[in-house]
This record gives C-alpha cells, sequence and structure tokens, in this order.
C-alpha cells in the first residue's frame, strides 16, 4: 500500500536542531543590523544530480511546518546557562522568534523527459535578522527529503561502528575535534547515531584526543556537550556590502568583538575575500592593537590548500611578536580520516596547534546497498549563502575558484579592488 505523503513531511524535533553560529550572527545582527534586508540564495554544486519533483513537494509542506517550531523555556535556560554570551535582551528576542515560510520561495525546475526530475531554485527573502535561521534548517531538511524519496539505496547499517572506528583513530593519535554536520547530514537519526558514538568512543578512550563537542544546539543540550562555532562567511560578506569592501575583514572583526567582548572563543574566518587578503590585513590591525591580537585566539581555514595555511598564519603571527603557540588553528574544509592526522602531523612539526571540524565526513558516509556497500553513496554538495543585503551585492572570493560567490561583475569589482586575480 503507498504510504501518505504527509508521512514524508519533516520539521526538525526542536528550535536548537541548527548549528550554534547561526544564533551568534542573529545576535551580532539584532545588535549591529536590525532592520538590514537579506536575500539568500540556494546552491547545488552537483549539477548532473537532480532531485525528484516529490522531494520538492515534501520541501513545500515541510517547511510551511517551521511556524510551529518555537524556542521552549527549558531550551532559553539552557541557553542562558550554557553560552554566557547571550544576552538576556537577545534571549527574549529568540523566545517570541517564530519562522515565517512566506519568506520561503521554492522553484522546480523540471529536467526529465517525464517531468518527474529536475533542479531547484531556494531563495529566503526577508529582514536579516530572520532571514539568516533558514539556511541549516532548509537544507537539513532537504538533504532528509531527498534520502527519504529519491536516492534511496542505501541503509543505517555499520553507522554507529563507522563513527566509532573514526573516533578512536583520531583520539588515539592525539587530535582535538568537534563534529559539524547538521547541514548536509543524512538525517536527523544519522547526527544523532553520530554523535552518541562519538561521545561514547571518548568517554572510555585513555588517547590523548578529545571529542571537544558539535556544532548542533540540540544535541550539545542532548548529550552534555559543548555547542561550538565560528564566525561564518556571511558575516564579512553582509559588512563588507554594507560598510564598503576597503578594509572589510578589519571592520567585520571589530563589530563581532564589540558583539563579544567577553566570554566568547574569538575565532577568524580567513576566506571570505581569500586568507592572502585577511592575513595581509591582519597584520597592520594586530600590530597597532596587540591586546586584540591577543583576544583573537585562533583562525579557521576552509578552502584552499590547508597545508599552505598553518605556515602563512605562523608567519604572519610571527611578524608582529606573536608566538603561534598562543593560538590555534581550526581546520573545516572537506575533512577525511586520512586528511585530518596528515594535518595534525603537519601543524605538529611546525608547532601549531589544531582542531578539526568535521562535518559531511561523519554525518553523511554511505554506501549503496545494491553494489554491496562497495560504491559511495554520495551526499548532496548544497550551499545557501547571502545573496544580498539592503539590495547590496554579497561577494565571497574563497580560495577555492569553485566557491567563488555573486554575481560576476561585483566579483570582478572586489577582485581588482584586492588585487586578485580574475
Amino acid at each position: 500500500m503507498e504510504r501518505n505523503s504527509e508521512e514524508f513531511v519533516y520539521i526538525p524535533p526542536s528550535f536548537l536542531d541548527t548549528d550554534l553560529y547561526k544564533f551568534t550572527m542573529q545576535q551580532a545582527i539584532v545588535h549591529h543590523f536590525r532592520e538590514t534586508q537579506a536575500l539568500y540564495r540556494f546552491t547545488h554544486r552537483d549539477p548532473d544530480v537532480l532531485f525528484p519533483r516529490r522531494c520538492i513537494d515534501l520541501l513545500h509542506k515541510s517547511i510551511q511546518r517551521f511556524r510551529d517550531l518555537r524556542l521552549t523555556t527549558e531550551e532559553k535556560n539552557w541557553l542562558a546557562n550554557t553560552c554566557p554570551y547571550f544576552s538576556n535582551e537577545y534571549l527574549d528576542y529568540l523566545s517570541d522568534f517564530q519562522f515565517n515560510p512566506a519568506q520561503i520561495s521554492i522553484r522546480f525546475i523540471p529536467v526529465s523527459d517525464d517531468g518527474e526530475e529536475g533542479k531547484v531554485e531556494i531563495e529566503a527573502n526577508g529582514l536579516w535578522r530572520e532571514a539568516i535561521l533558514w539556511e541549516v534548517p532548509v537544507m537539513a531538511c532537504l538533504s532528509e527529503l531527498y534520502f527519504r524519496v529519491g536516492a534511496t539505496d542505501w541503509s543505517y547499517e555499520g553507522q554507529t561502528e563507522i563513527a566509532s572506528a573514526k573516533a578512536q583513530t583520531w583520539l588515539q593519535a592525539g587530535c582535538t575535534f568537534s563534529e559539524f554536520g547538521t547541514r548536509r547530514r543524512r538525517s536527523f537519526y544519522t547526527q544523532d547515531l553520530v554523535i552518541a558514538a562519538l561521545k561514547q568512543e571518548a568517554d572510555r578512550s585513555p588517547g590523548p584526543g578529545v571529542f571537544f563537542g558539535t556544532s548542533n544546539a540540540y544535541f550539545a543540550k542532548k548529550y552534555g556537550i559543548h555547542p561550538v562555532g565560528t564566525i561564518a562567511h556571511e558575516w564579512f560578506m553582509g559588512v563588507a556590502a554594507l560598510k564598503g569592501y576597503e578594509g572589510a575583514n578589519a571592520k567585520a572583526l571589530a563589530l563581532w568583538q564589540e558583539t563579544y567582548p567577553n566570554n566568547f572563543p574569538l575565532i577568524a574566518l580567513t576566506d571570505t575575500f581569500s586568507t592572502k587578503v585577511f592575513l595581509q590585513a591582519c597584520i597592520p590591525e594586530f600590530a597597532k592593537d596587540p591586546a586584540r591580537a591577543e583576544k583573537w585566539i585562533g583562525l579557521r581555514q576552509d578552502s584552499g590548500n590547508p597545508f599552505e595555511f598553518a605556515p602563512a598564519a605562523k608567519a604572519m603571527y610571527e611578524s608582529i611578536g606573536i608566538d603561534i603557540r598562543t593560538k590555534t588553528i581550526i581546520y573545516s574544509d572537506a575533512l577525511t580520516l586520512d586528511k585530518v592526522l596528515q594535518l595534525k602531523k603537519h601543524c605538529d612539526d611546525i608547532g601549531v596547534n589544531c582542531s578539526f571540524g568535521i562535518g559531511t565526513f561523519l554525518t553523511n558516509d554511505f554506501k549503496m546497498k545494491s553494489s554491496g556497500y562497495a560504491e559511495k553513496s554520495r551526499a548532496l554538495n548544497m550551499v545557501i549563502k547571502l545573496a544580498k543585503v539592503d539590495d547590496r551585492d554579497c561577494v565571497k572570493i574563497s580560495d577555492d575558484l569553485g566557491k567563488n560567490t555573486g554575481e560576476k561583475a561585483s566579483v570582478e569589482v572586489v577582485k581588482k579592488l584586492y588585487g586578485l586575480p580574475n
């Protein structure tokens, strides 16, 4: 008997089922850009992967249910006790927050001959302080539905053992790592299995490594582990579009630090307009204000060649008289089992502290049943990025050409300003 389509409609089980950095950035936006309008746009980077029409129909229905998500009193109290950098005013704002599905537009574009498979366009449009919360749950919802009714050639068999084996390897190698896999997880259940396995291994491991926490606020609360997160590209993109691209990195860092003067680990993301431009901007800024340099405890690498990053960061810090051993580099770009081990050794060799934010490799690492679990079942390679603020184009250059975001003309203008090749 065919199942009722309502059985496949998905809604996150909690308002907290998202990444911490969405809340920290929302607080900064409420503080600095309360009336700014924003447009977010979905991109799927694998053009050969099509979505079933049914999947997108279910996405429409699921998004309507988001209006029922609200922060509970218990969740608010947990945030207040666990995250002292959230102000009472912001937590009150979050308590009153309600998703508005009218801010989301979804368009299915048929490609197959029968019209049942195609591409999808998704946009979120509204006040920046509201639209910012759509990104993570919309992508998690789309992935959940796609793997329920589209790509179904997989199973949960062995997922706990796979996650446990990864954790054992990293813990024994002395790695410090966190789970960053909400956005592109195969399913909510997958992420739950994975985090439970990571915590179990960490609790019984004699190894020198550390499972530090998760980016997902709901699972941090459920398992009593650290909620973790750093500043994201959209902050730099939005600040630059609103305040000007000249010195944009410094402006973004200053506004962020104004929001979080205390009780929050300041980790700078370096590649919004390329790491080269960021590090060049940091040298004079940190040199003239050593106290500010001390407060920013580390850098996050999210694109480009990761093995070039630590030496470049070390050179930057040494040029202004800061011991790199007092800082931490967080790697978060396309990490795998071996890549984490190689980067750990690389950083140890040059005397740099490092940690790892590991996403898709933990929460969407599956094989196809039909291949006898030999061939990979691909995760959705998708993003939702900030496209405009107050009708001004937003740009992300990145250290990978394929990760550039923005209108071509705007990207060229920004690259010219920063002396970057087209």
